[in-house]
């Protein structure tokens, strides 16, 4: 069957769906395998993860305290969850007008996260370390983290624009 012009038309909606949905799957994925990884892992690090510490400074910010420790790893997984929906509603609106973004199947797209978010947002705004600082088995764990998180958006947005248009 032909394609109609509407069919490949751009949709800012559509994308942006796909792209929340795809960003939900992707934060959950890597999730798991940062768990599987931790479960592999020898080391004991007690250090307090960067999306805790950011918990902790929206609900600074919002309520006036940080948040109790009993909940900080729920608060550290919403600030995962709601980066990740939100990565994944930018990614795939560019993708949507400039098909080019999805470059090597979201890698990237992984690898331009793991720059600006890990190697320069994090430590800006004093989350974590600065990379110099950081051993080299958490930068290559920071960049496995988001080349699962960058392909699984680019699959899942792929699967769900395909079953829209």
């Amino acid at each position: 069957m032909a394609q109609t012009p509407t069919d490949t038309a751009p949709n800012i909606w559509a994308a942006a769906a796909a792209g929340l949905v795809a960003g939900l799957a992707a934060s959950f994925v890597m999730d798991r395998f940062q768990a599987g990884v931790a479960a592999l892992s020898s080391s004991d690090s007690d250090a307090e993860p960067a999306t805790e510490k950011a918990a902790d400074k929206v609900s600074q910010a919002v309520v006036g305290h940080e948040v109790p420790d009993d909940r900080k790893p729920l608060a550290g997984q919403a600030v995962h969850y709601a980066l990740g929906a939100g990565l994944g509603v930018v990614y795939a609106v560019a993708a949507e007008y400039r098909p080019a973004v999805t470059a090597g199947y979201g890698t990237a797209f992984a690898l331009a996260n793991t720059a600006l978010l890990d190697e320069a947002a994090v430590p800006a705004v004093g989350l974590g370390d600065a990379p110099w600082k950081t051993a080299p088995s958490t930068h290559l764990y920071s960049v496995a983290s988001h080349i699962v998180f960058g392909t699984v958006t680019e699959g899942v947005r792929r699967l769900l624009r395909g079953w829209m248009r």
